[in-house]
């Protein structure tokens, strides 16, 4: 049933992500009229708030989170907002919230930003509450869960009240522009698809780098570590848009299909293909930052680094390496993907003393968000002495190419999508519980090779046991 909802329903109301992303992003799409003139936004949190309390709450959050030349048009959009103070752990209070909510004309978007714990919980009270109908839609935020079994509980809890067709699961990166361009560029271009294949592509880098540390996640971060918190979701989620065969269509049914057949045809990761690592006390950007051991404050066998050699068991991609690597405390936050081509056939200027190198395609992702292709050119002369060949970069810098046009960040896109129902930005639940397969295999491999994390400095690119996995393919991380 397709609707555009008239009511949003935000749980984690007073929580990190609301004031960070999701009010700053409802009030630039209802700033840009994105926002259908009669959407109420309510939120709900434990915090004992009235409507006008959480209205100067979310005021301070604007304030804080948005730059000052976009907190225009705010009291217009405050005044869509009220709340209702919950404990999703009991049903007491759904009643109450079901008549804060009121009767959409159209439809209710839900947006769960809560613990794992408290999904099931939810569901039920919403259920007691009447508000799971059918003109309900259902968002979930990570995580959801910690290894395949619990997943399948949170999912199982969420399908006994909602069909997956009004299930919609984040995964911010989708929402990302240069994600998305990842699409345009190769199905918009043809210059790209026929050479996107084992016979032409060498390998592919995945790099996700942060330079922070715990950033008060300790809890969270200790029991997920690296792999759970950033390979099982994201990078895999940029991994089979990059391998993904063509959909007929762009919409949710074909774009997913296309990366859950990526995902079930990954190879399963043996001993020596991965590599853990935990930052000791180094420096980062010239300031002196603490170990993981310091911050937690005791000992840990958790892994803030991974990198893992991947590989794609199809037809296309057969043979072809994908480098995966994300750490906490690297030198620089980075997340890319490098697209490194074969080496030409045979070189018609080696008889003139010049020397080649491979073509790359490299898409930045975050902070910049960018496109470059490395094309060999000729430097210019006379070559009395040898022609000499040198790598050229064309880059296209997106805020460049299209000024003017507005930038979006990941989750007003994701929150816009919500409200109107498309789900093409959107993780299946087959995605996901794919990607905890692959992701359990290779931590069941640690758990057998008694494998724990090498120690690397904050401020380094990680253990160098991390170097040699690619070079000893002879490949060098893109750095």
């Amino acid at each position: 049933m397709s609707f555009t909802a008239d009511r949003l329903l935000l749980f984690g109301a007073t929580g990190d992500l609301a004031q960070r992303m999701l009010l700053p992003s409802l009030f630039a799409l209802d700033a840009d009229g994105l926002l259908a003139p009669d959407l109420k936004i309510i939120g709900t949190a434990r915090s004992a708030m009235s409507d006008s309390e959480y209205r100067n709450f979310a005021r301070a959050a604007l304030e804080k989170y948005l730059p000052a030349e976009r907190r225009g048009r705010m009291a217009e959009f405050l005044n869509r907002l009220a709340y209702q103070t919950l404990d999703a752990t009991t049903l007491e209070g759904y009643d109450a919230l079901a008549r804060k909510v009121g009767t959409p004309k159209h439809g209710l978007a839900i947006f769960l930003s809560t613990a794992p714990s408290l999904f099931g919980p939810t569901i039920k009270g919403l259920q007691s509450a009447g508000l799971t109908g059918e003109n309900v839609r259902m968002c979930l935020e990570k995580p959801l869960g910690t290894d395949l079994e619990s997943s399948r509980e949170i999912n199982d809890a969420v399908a006994g009240a909602f069909p997956e067709s009004r299930i919609f699961r984040i995964d911010h990166y989708l929402g990302k522009e240069t994600v998305q361009n990842l699409l345009a560029l190769r199905f918009a271009n043809l210059m790209f698809e026929p050479l996107w294949n084992a016979a032409h592509i060498d390998h592919v880098q995945i790099t996700v780098a942060e330079t922070v540390g715990l950033e008060g996640r300790v809890a969270f971060y200790d029991d997920a570590g690296a792999i759970r918190d950033m390979v099982q979701n994201h990078m895999l989620q940029l991994l089979a848009l990059v391998a993904m065969e063509p959909p007929a269509h762009f919409d949710a049914t074909a774009v997913r299909d296309e990366k859950v057949k990526v995902l079930r045809a990954l190879r399963a990761v043996v001993a020596g293909e991965t590599v853990t690592g935990q930052y000791r006390a180094g420096a980062i950007g010239g300031q002196a930052v603490p170990g993981y051991d310091e911050e937690l404050g005791r000992d840990s066998g958790t892994e803030t680094f991974v990198a893992i050699k991947a590989h794609v068991d199809n037809w296309r991609w057969k043979g072809v390496p994908f480098y995966l690597r994300t750490g906490k405390r690297l030198p620089r936050r980075v997340t890319e993907i490098v697209i490194q081509f074969r080496c030409v056939p045979h070189s018609i200027f080696a008889g003139k003393g010049a020397t080649m190198q491979p073509n790359r395609l490299v898409i930045g992702i975050q902070p910049e968000e960018n496109i470059t292709l490395s094309l060999m050119a000729k430097v210019p002369g006379l070559d009395r002495e040898g022609i000499r060949l040198r790598s050229v970069p064309l880059n296209i810098a997106m805020p460049d190419a299209f000024t003017g046009a507005v930038r979006r960040i990941a989750y007003e896109r994701l929150l816009l999508d919500l409200v109107e129902g498309d789900q093409t930005l959107f993780v299946r639940r087959d995605e996901v519980e794919a990607q905890w397969e692959w992701v359990d295999a290779i931590r069941a491999g640690w758990d057998a090779e008694g494998l724990t994390p090498k120690t690397y400095t904050a401020g380094s690119w990680g253990p160098s046991a991390a170097i040699a996995l690619a070079e000893r393919d002879g490949v060098t991380w893109h750095e």
